[in-house]
């Protein structure tokens, strides 16, 4: 269905595009239709953070914001949806248009700003979910009037409201459309939020009797140094998890496409490499019981299979669902189950 739907929703610019893709999602679980967009997949098992995901393949922070589609979102098949990028308050975003398609490239560029409706809609909507097929991940951030040196406040008070209703939680410190925000992911900032978010987690923990994991997102952008920086100090503070990466300012991949001049993010294929790369040194350097979660550049099930390989336990999808569409989650998913079950093999078969 998608490859039909594909064109019509590509005569719209990007943002309208999304909007009528979630809308379809959508009309299609209430109309109980969705298994004309994805098949019933077999199960995955997988476990990271404490917690068993039905399969290892999930969809990245981004497509629902506010948390409006998340039943439809998982009756397409994922093992776990993360929504948001929430904030403490209502804001608008930076100025439309402010995302971009690259078709050829099976790329987007966004420059978004964690537009979204505040924490206090996203709970409601949570609240209402039925929440049967998979995990909720819940992805909080700051204001964007809100300086550096207050973030941490921001990004507390979401974890608190937040925290009852996620399964997991992630820190979003690695947008580039937030003006100053992958400042924090320097050493001694980095230090000092994740240091207090823990602080609170383990409060929220002892309050609710329930421990919510609490994983980090990081920019592929970090030079060598940096990334040792980054997993001395998650390794220190013994974080539970960390999402490797968010989108790249580089635009190396795409030097002369016309577009590559927007400002903003780039994900789709030409993020595979280099967000795959940060993902393979970040789990040489952080320890086992750290579980990665490898997102950036997946358009194919083999994609998904190369980031299991760099060691992610999870994956995430979001552009390649741009070009791609659903059947991409259930390609991934067997991907990832052959790749599993020729390692058993490898791994039993007796020595020549």
């Amino acid at each position: 269905m998608y490859a039909l739907a594909r064109p019509f929703l590509f005569a719209f610019d990007a943002e309208r595009a999304h909007g009528l893709g979630l809308s379809a999602i959508e009309a299609a679980y209430r109309t109980g239709t969705t298994p004309l967009m994805a098949p019933k997949l077999a199960p995955l098992p997988t476990q990271a953070f404490g917690l068993e995901f039905p399969n290892p393949v999930g969809l990245g922070a981004g497509m629902d914001k506010n948390g409006e589609h998340i039943d439809a979102l998982l009756a397409l098949g994922f093992g776990f949806i993360e929504i948001g990028t929430v904030t403490p308050r209502p804001q608008a975003g930076n100025p439309k248009p402010r995302m971009f398609r690259l078709p050829e490239q099976q790329a987007v560029i966004n420059r978004m700003g964690f537009n979204n409706l505040g924490v206090d809609v996203l709970v409601k909507n949570v609240e209402r979910a039925r929440r049967r097929n998979g995990l909720l991940g819940i992805n909080i951030g700051k204001n964007k009037e809100t300086p550096n040196e207050d973030a941490s406040a921001d990004y507390r008070y979401c974890l608190e409201r937040v925290y009852a209703l996620a399964d997991y939680i992630t820190v979003n410190i690695s947008s580039p459309n937030t003006a100053g925000l992958r400042e924090l992911q320097e050493e001694q900032a980095l230090r000092q939020l994740v240091g207090d978010l823990r602080d609170t987690q383990e409060r929220l923990a002892a309050r609710h009797g329930r421990r919510v994991p609490m994983l980090v997102k990081v920019a592929p952008d970090l030079s060598e140094r940096d990334i040792d920086a980054a997993a001395r100090v998650l390794a220190d503070l013994s974080v539970d998890g960390v999402i490797a990466t968010n989108t790249t300012i580089s635009r190396t991949a795409i030097p002369s496409h016309p577009l590559a001049a927007e400002a903003g993010g780039l994900s789709g294929a030409p993020l595979l490499e280099l967000s795959t790369q940060v993902l393979r040194q970040l789990r040489a350097r952080l320890p086992e019981r750290i579980p990665l979660i490898g997102v950036g550049g997946i358009t194919a099930g083999a994609d998904a299979a190369t980031k299991t390989a760099a060691g992610a336990t999870l994956v995430q999808c979001y552009s390649g669902l741009v070009f791609r569409g659903p059947p991409l989650i259930g390609e991934c998913v067997e991907a990832i189950r052959q790749q599993r079950t020729t390692t058993v093999h490898h791994a039993v078969a007796p020595a020549p």
